[in-house]
């Protein structure tokens, strides 16, 4: 999923995909050790869509923080 797509999303949205998204990747690591992995690379995009999801959930925290420090 790419980050423009993400950033389109709110924050409950973002933090629902990114548990799915660990779900998703326990379910593979449970696959890789039974030896029936279908498909290597979801554990990868998966990795990679979970950080970029707390990349834009840092960045609105950080951003709403300073938003308010500003204010005082």
């Amino acid at each position: 999923m790419k980050a423009s797509e993400l950033r389109d999303k709110t924050d409950d949205e973002l933090r629902r995909i990114a548990v799915e998204r660990t779900d998703d990747l326990m379910h593979f690591r449970l696959q890789a050790a039974t030896g029936v992995v279908d498909n290597v690379r979801l554990a990868r995009t998966a990795r990679r869509d979970v950080a970029r999801i707390k990349t834009i959930l840092g960045e609105r925290a950080r951003a709403a923080s300073a938003g308010t420090g500003a204010a005082d």
